[in-house]
């Protein structure tokens, strides 16, 4: 199975790989993984103002922070995943990802770090829900 884990760093994206380690059976090694971490825009202004390298390094080592923690875990579980750094809107380009990249399911958090989350779920995961083609599954 082709697997697009959807990770923000939050405490949900730890539960969603705890649930992933204690379900090998289903989500072992034999699957093909992806993680997929999408990095909120700059302000035009301020990326105008620190320039489009500097940006673009901001946006490399802010995924990097979120995606390196993710990578140690699920390699201690036998799993070398490939990873997408993405720019723009989350619910969007995780969406966009699991249809274009033909993957079986697409796997993140309820909520995640988003300051407008809603109470039965966040807002990317119903952005994820309402616009992704593949099978999504939502960890609690």
């Amino acid at each position: 199975m082709k697997i697009l884990l959807a990770v923000d760093g939050s405490a949900y994206t730890k539960k969603m790989l705890a649930y992933l380690a204690t379900h090998a059976e289903m989500f072992g090694p034999n699957n093909a993984f992806s993680l997929i971490t999408v990095q909120l825009p700059l302000p035009p202004r301020a990326r105008a103002a620190v320039g489009a390298e500097e940006a673009n390094s901001y946006y490399a080592e802010e995924a990097e922070k979120v995606t390196a923690p993710v990578v140690k875990f699920l390699k201690r579980h036998g799993i070398d995943p490939k990873i997408i750094h993405k720019v723009g809107s989350p619910g969007e380009l995780i969406a966009k990802a699991g249809d274009s990249g033909k993957f079986d399911l697409v796997m993140m958090g309820s909520h995640g770090h988003s300051a407008l989350g809603n109470l039965v779920m966040g807002s990317v995961a119903t952005q994820v829900l309402a616009h992704c083609g593949v099978p999504v599954m939502l960890v609690r």
